[in-house]
């Protein structure tokens, strides 16, 4: 059995569409840890809700990186973020070289980089007037959005489309490709 560490920040949409695939797949995964670092994010509920443990990260752990031998103790093949919104520290991208991936809201390496996540790409994107947007799957690197690409997806992006209308064709991409995505990583 394989197992995954899922890191995340805010409702858990991602994480939840994680569980639910792996659900329909007994046997085949285990989340071993889900760690947030937002006291009021809904992911909290969701790990109680599944009886998965939590590791919950203050500004200040995450720069005192103590954590990392917490998370290193679980032996993750794959740690996922999944909305996670800080950055992670080089020793722990180092410790687990090819093996965090992340789902960013935009077609990398557009609107990606520093202080573009959920809502805010979406404006972004469609102020600029763009005919498509998507997904992108990719490993974690020591910056921002920059590490390979594993997959990408696209939806058209028509006429009349809002910021909240596209960030409902982009939450039906990821919680569609982001399980599969982790599934295929683990029995490669």
């Amino acid at each position: 059995m394989k197992s995954i560490i899922l890191f995340a920040s805010g409702r858990g949409s991602n994480v939840e569409a994680v569980l639910q695939y792996f659900e329909k797949h007994p046997g085949m995964l285990q989340v071993a840890l889900i760690v947030c670092n937002n006291p009021g994010a809904g992911v909290i509920d969701i790990a109680h809700a599944h009886q998965i443990p939590l590791l919950m990260l203050s500004r200040e752990s995450m720069r005192q990186e103590d954590w990392i031998e917490e998370v290193a103790a679980y032996q993750p093949d794959l740690i996922v973020l999944a909305g996670f919104l800080r950055k992670i520290p080089e020793r722990f991208v180092q410790q687990f070289q090819d093996r965090i991936i992340n789902i960013h809201p935009a077609l990398l390496p557009s609107y990606g980089g520093k202080g573009m996540y959920g809502m805010k790409v979406h404006e972004a994107v469609i102020a600029a007037g763009e005919k498509e947007s998507g997904i992108t799957i990719h490993y974690v690197n020591e910056h921002y959005d920059e590490g390979d690409i594993i997959l990408q997806a696209r939806c058209r992006i028509v006429a009349g489309d809002t910021p909240e209308r596209l960030a409902e064709k982009i939450h039906a991409l990821e919680h569609f490709y982001f399980p599969r995505t982790i599934d295929f990583l683990l029995q490669s």
